[in-house]
């Protein structure tokens, strides 16, 4: 069973249990920006398979599962085994690109995670992206050891504007959804965020403030904030 996350302290021989917050990030966009990567993942798949990519398609499809993206947005099947196919085509075409070409953390990542590691604040990914390119992708930045809970498209039956895959993060931290503060970079997923009862905070690596209004609090790069603001979310001075 997974350790629960809490601070204590000993008050006159009592135990005093106070809840901390948790703090679950979306991927891409937020710790790394591969959008690159996956568009050309996107070309390289309509070229192999000799399909049409139409106009905005990549718009579009941002923050949503390969299963509606392919249906949906790109138009180019509606059987099951077809958009499984393609999907797992153009994940494969896209870690091939990751692995060759190597990937980088966002600006101010780093620093943030260590800061969080360090005030014993838990963190989660909760992601539409399929499980083995997180994990690839945190291997080769060496990063396993800041993300010991990891969901993904594979843990949950719907996608962001649904909040499942928030709440089962959530869950999984032993945190109600309201100790939780969520970084995202999508209008998606600040709605999923909101649905589920989290706090918010988006960065503004992938869209412009103006289209992330409904997040809590919107920043450049995640280095911004302080822990002191981090907790003021939850009314903990601490």
């Amino acid at each position: 069973m997974a350790a629960r996350f809490s601070w204590e302290k000993k008050n006159k021989g009592n135990t005093v249990l106070i809840m901390t917050f948790g703090a679950i990030f979306d991927w891409d966009g937020v710790i790394i920006d591969s959008s690159r990567y996956h568009e050309e993942s996107w070309e390289r798949l309509a070229k192999q398979e000799n399909k049409a990519l139409p106009p905005g398609y990549f718009k579009k499809a941002f923050g949503k599962r390969n299963e509606n993206i392919i249906p949906d947005v790109l138009g180019w099947t509606q059987g099951k085994k077809e958009i499984q196919r393609f999907s797992d085509l153009k994940e494969k075409l896209y870690r091939r690109i990751m692995v060759d070409r190597g990937i980088s953390p966002l600006p101010g990542v780093k620093p943030f995670l260590e800061m969080l590691q360090k005030n014993k604040i838990p963190c989660c990914v909760g992601s539409s992206t399929p499980r083995l390119n997180i994990i690839t992708a945190l291997g080769l930045l060496g990063w396993e050891n800041y993300f010991p809970i990891i969901i993904t498209a594979e843990d949950v039956s719907k996608g962001k504007p649904d909040p499942q895959v928030f709440l089962l993060a959530a869950q999984k931290l032993h945190l109600s959804p309201d100790r939780c503060v969520v970084f995202e970079d999508a209008f998606v997923g600040i709605q999923a965020a909101k649905a589920g009862g989290m706090k918010i905070i988006a960065v503004t690596t992938t869209h412009p403030p103006s289209e992330l209004t409904e997040a809590d609090l919107v920043v450049g790069r995640l280095d911004e904030l302080s822990i002191a603001q981090l907790k003021a979310f939850f009314g903990n001075s601490r």
